[in-house]
């Protein structure tokens, strides 16, 4: 049994000493609890539960603490794929919910398994998701200042559990002051992307990583026999024409645990029951 999160890639902590140590504390500590819910439950469960525990954690942009757009509103996105089934679900610029994971969750379940804008917003009110204010007054003052807030970034989660079986997830509150309706890479293949081989949850700009397919990339690539380490190498070496930037997390079905950033400012945090890693 592995896990493995990531709290984003653009950080405060690369100025601000107390927000990066508060920022290991919270990932280590929830590494851990996500571990110890993996032990009695699956993958697929548990990637939710610690994607629910970061968005609820104003010190990473998903969920709580989401980035504001230009037009004053926040829009969330999110996304979940079984390695087992191969089936992906997934919210762009959700409304109003406190864990859009919990609805892509929900979604996994149904005919139409992505939705966006006011169609994922009513589909959550239908199934119980009361509406919920996910604003911080720090990203309000950083909104009116009309500044860009170094903290944006994604939070994301692989888990490989006892039977074997990978699941990933990842959620975001957007890069902040995006025009409405643009969409993160988050809810794509291109940033949440898992199968029976290998799961993975990416970071950074959004734009780069769907120009790059960077997790099903990453996931084709060891299905083909290629090792983490070298599907990793071959997929960031052709971001770097365009300076693309993204951080990845990344484990296989053996239990090998990867991750890389093409700019290390990447957040992440892992745990096996023994050993634990945190990097900020």
């Amino acid at each position: 049994m592995k896990v493995i999160i990531h709290g984003g890639f653009f950080s405060e902590s690369s100025t601000n000493h107390e927000t990066k140590i508060a920022k290991q504390k919270a990932l280590l500590q929830i590494a851990k609890d996500s571990y110890d819910y993996l032990k009695t439950h699956s993958a697929v469960e548990t990637v939710v539960y610690a994607v629910s525990l970061l968005e609820d954690d104003e010190l990473f942009n998903a969920g709580i603490g989401s980035q504001i757009q230009s037009d004053g509103k926040i829009r969330m996105s999110a996304s979940l794929m079984d390695g087992a089934t191969e089936k992906f679900s997934g919210v762009i610029n959700i409304e109003e919910v406190k864990n859009p994971i919990q609805v892509a969750q929900l979604l996994m379940n149904d005919d139409d398994r992505v939705l966006g804008g006011s169609g994922a917003t009513q589909f959550a009110r239908q199934h119980g998701f009361e509406k919920f204010s996910t604003e911080i007054p720090q990203r309000r003052a950083e909104y009116e200042a009309k500044v860009a807030a170094l903290g944006t970034g994604t939070v994301g989660c692989v888990a490989l559990d006892v039977n074997g079986k990978l699941a990933a997830a990842t959620s975001t509150g957007g890069k902040g002051f995006e025009i409405p309706g643009r969409i993160s890479d988050s809810a794509t293949v291109a940033g949440n992307y898992v199968n029976q081989y290998c799961g993975v949850s990416l970071t950074g700009v959004g734009e780069d990583i769907v120009s790059g397919a960077v997790a099903a990339k990453i996931v084709t690539r060891v299905t083909d026999g290629f090792s983490l380490e070298k599907a990793f190498e071959k997929t960031f070496a052709e971001l770097k024409p365009y300076d693309g930037f993204a951080g990845a997390i990344a484990i296989d079905n053996q239990g090998n645990i990867f991750h890389q950033d093409s700019h290390p400012t990447m957040v992440f945090a892992s745990f096996d029951g023994e050993k634990e890693e945190v990097f900020n």
